[in-house]
């Protein structure tokens, strides 16, 4: 790997030297490799990936800028992108973890529904990104059963096809896409910007006890979606919910509704990570139209 070229990115980018000392491997993620670049007295978070991924990193790169930009949930800083001779890599600011009590998690739950406070006038967002290493498309939208039919439901479920994924998901999916507007009598969701990606495993805790978000998959859509997938591969703390909560209540009608948002990541994962996830896509839907 040529840290030296990474290195020399970094230098341009912050507009201060940065000599080398060691690159620690870490551990963690499944899509991309993540090295701590240690300086003499500075450190660096570095992601990589192959050379063909580097649209994935600028996107991510976007999304941190624009959860940053609200200035409500602290984002690690992203500093640089780009490509090397052989990988892409994605460069952001390096924090030592610690460990969150009743505090931070009651500081995340009021963030993260302060974040969802920010507001624009469509659903989507204004690029395409990633969700893993799937395409997530962001086409701007007015109407959101159609954005999350469409974009969301609709296209992972065509990939599940194109991977031989058929039966009783496509049937499902065909019957869950054409009804799904009974779960939004008298419910309209105001679009919101969405981490996106918001599971357990992309949210920690620095050395000073603040909350720390990052990997997003940024787009503006209904803020229940973050919360559901918050529940999803073990949830956040009871002081997290009861936070947010207390900051923004949700709607009555989101214990059913998370289903049906949770089911896009889940048909992410098969998408991803093969057929191990067929029967819970399947549960869900099934579930989901038991409702209508």
């Amino acid at each position: 790997m040529d840290w030296t070229d990474i290195s020399r990115r970094i230098e341009s980018a912050t507009g201060q030297a940065f000599k080398l000392v060691r690159a620690h491997p870490l551990s963690g993620g499944d899509i991309n490799s993540a090295f701590r670049l240690q300086g003499d007295d500075k450190s660096y978070f570095v992601k990589l990936n192959r050379a063909d991924r580097v649209t994935m990193f600028e996107s991510e790169f976007e999304g941190l800028q624009e959860m940053a930009g609200t200035q409500t949930l602290r984002i690690p800083t992203p500093l640089v992108c780009g490509q090397t001779a052989g990988h892409s890599f994605l460069v952001l600011e390096y924090f030592e973890f610690g460990s969150s009590n009743k505090m931070s998690d009651c500081l995340l739950g009021r963030q993260l529904a302060l974040m969802h406070r920010q507001a624009q006038p469509y659903f989507g967002w204004r690029r395409d990104n990633t969700i893993g290493s799937t395409l997530q498309l962001n086409s701007p939208s007015d109407d959101w059963l159609t954005f999350w039919r469409e974009q969301r439901l609709g296209f992972q479920l065509k990939l599940a096809a194109n991977q031989g994924y058929g039966c009783a998901l496509q049937t499902y999916g065909e019957r869950l896409c054409s009804d799904m507007a009974v779960f939004f009598d008298h419910y309209s969701p105001q679009p919101s910007l969405l981490h996106g990606d918001l599971w357990a495993g992309n949210a920690a805790v620095d050395k000073q006890g603040c909350p720390v978000v990052f990997d997003p998959a940024c787009y503006y859509g209904d803020r229940e979606a973050d919360l559901a997938m918050t529940e999803l591969f073990g949830g956040f703390s009871r002081d997290f919910y009861a936070t947010y909560q207390a900051e923004w209540p949700l709607d009555c009608g989101y214990s059913l509704r998370k289903t049906l948002y949770n089911l896009y990541h889940i048909l992410n994962h098969l998408n991803l990570f093969g057929g191990g996830y067929l029967r819970q896509a399947e549960s869900m839907m099934a579930q989901l139209l038991a409702e209508i």
